[in-house]
């Protein structure tokens, strides 16, 4: 079979145009990028704004393994399969970041046959959505500079400074620098930092703004410093937020593009969801709902980052109601969970399996507490046995959860017809009852704690010094009544990567806590997670390369 790469550019796309006319998007609802990518414009947005929502279908998965998961690769396969049974469907996914695509992770267009294209451009430049986000969050910092420089009038505190640079690469050295060196005129010498873009506060910004006004809102929002008093000094007092806004203009439009079978997917935003929200903007998924009747959208990681986010910051501020929720999984990830090494997952293992398989449980668990109905599916591998499969199907459906194989790598939508009849079964059979899990009026500590017990499976929380006294800040300037966006490692339940399958009564312990006053959530670092990665020691960009006639070569 070929690569990811040669079977994307093998696709044969049809224009931008002939896509968004299966979602009843005319020409002049288009801003073309090519003849294959394309954003929506605002008059499309409110001209559809009136129409009947569709149903809202979040694709999650278990924590992830190096045996891989294919959640993306899923909602893609899921969205094709829903086309081909006649059903008017539309993908909602994020914009893949650079940092893991020239890593270690690779990109984010999903996989075989069930990939957006084209995929390299989506895990490239895109529509210069990303740029814009850096640039914004980057004049943000060098407005704040200049400031201080001039005169500092808002008496900020240099020791107190929050607001950091930001790049979309994974380069640890700049975790924590010094600027300002040289000669006066170079600046005042400070501390600083920067985080990937997409752990940015703009980023989180774009992703839940409803429209301009609420971004220019958001924007102003922003603490960047405390002053010499203990006061939040915010963005709108260093008279920066047109000019960001002006920067961002187009960035707020959702893009749209296609499958490698043509089925419409709108594509935007990408918060990680290890570090930050981790899901596309609010305005692609409410557009997507306005325009299908069936939105097939995913969240970032483990189904304990990006669905609880999802839940709880995303449908909270929006106003959403997840209609059912995919939860995706392997055989070969939950042997893993198990105990079994990379090299002997191809084996039969059904003793392995039995002990890995709690991380699932957790996970069902999970999902049932927000009162949304799941279903299971597991990529299929030609390496899983009948007596594998069956025992997970059992399982899943003596949990109260549906279940259905997926084999959309391999065959695209076909392979994922059965899926989508499941899902279809699922929405007609069983009412979701949406709600957060914690009501955002209880302190900060209750809702860090109500998080770590209830989702994670914590039996305490510690809270560090710096954590405390964050807190204590949060307090006195009244940001508290917020969701909380918990920044923790993907690989396990826990605080501690190396804990696999279903820690339980562990301690977290909560290394800071910060506010992301604009995005209107107060993030939560816990363990050793940081804002801003480093590359592995053999980095994905060593393969990449472009071929003499333009043809890029070794993503994936």
């Amino acid at each position: 079979m070929m690569s990811d790469i040669e079977i994307a550019q093998s696709a044969k796309m049809v224009h931008i145009k002939e896509v968004a006319q299966k979602i009843g998007l005319v020409e002049d609802d288009l801003e073309y990028y090519g003849k294959y990518k394309a954003k929506i414009t605002d008059e499309a947005i409110d001209k559809v704004k009136d129409n009947k929502d569709g149903k809202l279908i979040l694709v999650t998965a278990i924590n992830p393994t190096p045996a891989g998961e294919g959640k993306t690769t899923t909602t893609v396969g899921l969205g094709e399969a829903f086309s081909r049974l006649n059903k008017k469907a539309v993908i909602a996914l994020r914009e893949p970041s650079l940092g893991p695509c020239f890593g270690l992770k690779g990109g984010a267009a999903g996989g075989g046959y069930a990939q957006v294209v084209p995929m390299e451009d989506l895990n490239l430049h895109f529509t210069g959505d990303f740029h814009a986000i850096t640039t914004a969050n980057n004049l943000l910092s060098a407005m704040l500079d200049n400031h201080i420089k001039q005169g500092n009038a808002l008496n900020i505190d240099l020791n107190r400074i929050v607001w950091k640079r930001c790049m979309d690469m994974n380069d640890r050295v700049l975790r924590n620098i010094v600027v300002g060196l040289g000669r006066p005129q170079d600046g005042v010498v400070r501390e600083d930092h920067f985080v990937i873009s997409v752990a940015s506060e703009i980023m989180a910004i774009l992703c839940l703004s409803a429209d301009m006004k609420d971004l220019k809102k958001r924007l102003s929002d922003i603490i960047v410093a405390y002053d010499t008093e203990g006061k939040p000094v915010r963005a709108e007092s260093l008279n920066v937020v047109g000019a960001m806004a002006a920067v961002l203009k187009d960035a707020l439009k959702p893009n749209v593009i296609q499958t490698v079978e043509n089925t419409p997917a709108i594509v935007h935003g990408g918060p990680f969801a290890n570090i930050a929200h981790g899901c596309n903007s609010v305005r692609a998924t409410k557009t997507a709902l306005k325009l299908a009747d069936y939105c097939i959208t995913e969240a970032g990681f483990g189904a304990d980052l990006g669905a609880e986010k999802f839940f709880d910051i995303k449908c909270r501020m929006a106003g959403l109601k997840p209609d059912a929720v995919v939860l995706v999984a392997t055989v070969r990830a939950l042997k893993y969970n198990g105990g079994v090494s990379k090299a002997d997952l191809s084996n039969e293992n059904l003793e392995a399996l039995k002990k890995g398989i709690v991380n699932l449980e957790k996970h069902i668990e999970n999902i049932a507490k927000y009162k949304v109905p799941c279903v299971v599916t597991l990529n299929k591998f030609s390496s899983d046995t009948q007596a594998e499969l069956d025992f997970v199907k059992e399982f899943c459906e003596a949990r109260g959860a549906s279940f259905a194989l997926s084999e959309v790598w391999e065959k695209g939508g076909e392979g994922g017809e059965a899926l989508a009849n499941k899902v279809l079964e699922t929405l007609e059979t069983k009412e979701s009852d949406f709600c957060p899990i914690y009501d955002t009026k209880a302190s900060i500590k209750e809702k860090i704690e109500t998080v770590a017990k209830e989702i994670y499976g914590a039996g305490s929380v510690t809270f560090s010094k710096e954590a405390e006294a964050s807190i204590k800040t949060l307090e006195s300037i009244g940001f508290t009544d917020t969701p909380v966006c918990m920044a923790k490692t993907q690989y396990s339940l826990s605080d501690d990567p190396t804990l696999i399958g279903r820690p339980e009564g562990f301690n977290l312990t909560i290394r800071d806590v910060y506010p992301s006053a604009g995005a209107g959530f107060v993030v939560v670092l816990t363990g050793n997670i940081m804002t801003m990665p480093g590359l592995p020691k053999h980095p994905a960009a060593e393969g990449i390369d472009v071929t003499e006639d333009g043809v890029i070569t070794g993503l994936f």
